[in-house]
């Protein structure tokens, strides 16, 4: 697992903490009730600002100056690392349109059920990957499909 996941995984497992409250979903309750789609939606919202959060960190430390290393060795690796973070930073751009896209879905009451089959997700994969589209099944046979055609 590289280093972004882990880092996405991090951020993700600080929000689950900020926003239980002692409330975990449970699947002995109705499927999707408005106490599940409220974590949910505190979830999601925390954990948009957690990545927004520190991606003004690193817009400061960009703003701060310029990496001026006096060893080229040690320059290299300082724009290395450099690199690597705008790499996150960009990643975690995209998961906050993948989380807008997720609220949106709570407010039109289509969260929590899959995209291809109109399944339920299952509340497990939900806490997991709160801004999951497809069951388990629907994204395998996806990233099968996938594979077919990136192997032609």
């Amino acid at each position: 697992m590289g280093l972004a996941a882990a880092n996405e995984i991090d951020v993700l497992a600080a929000a689950r903490r900020n926003v239980s409250g002692g409330y975990v979903p449970d699947a002995s309750e109705p499927y999707m009730n408005p106490e599940q789609l409220e974590f949910f939606r505190n979830l999601l919202i925390e954990w948009k600002h957690s990545i927004l959060d520190a991606a003004a960190g690193t817009l400061q430390q960009l703003q701060d100056g310029p990496i001026r290393e006096p060893d080229l060795n040690d320059r290299a690796s300082s724009e290395t690392d450099w690199g690597i973070e705008l790499r996150t930073r960009d990643r975690q751009r995209k998961l906050i349109a993948k989380i807008d896209s997720a609220l949106r879905r709570i407010d039109e009451g289509e969260y929590g059920y899959c995209e291809v089959t109109g399944e339920p997700i299952g509340l497990g994969r939900l806490i997991a990957r709160p801004i999951a589209t497809m069951t388990v099944e629907a994204q395998e046979a996806h990233e099968r499909r996938e594979k077919i055609s990136r192997d032609d």
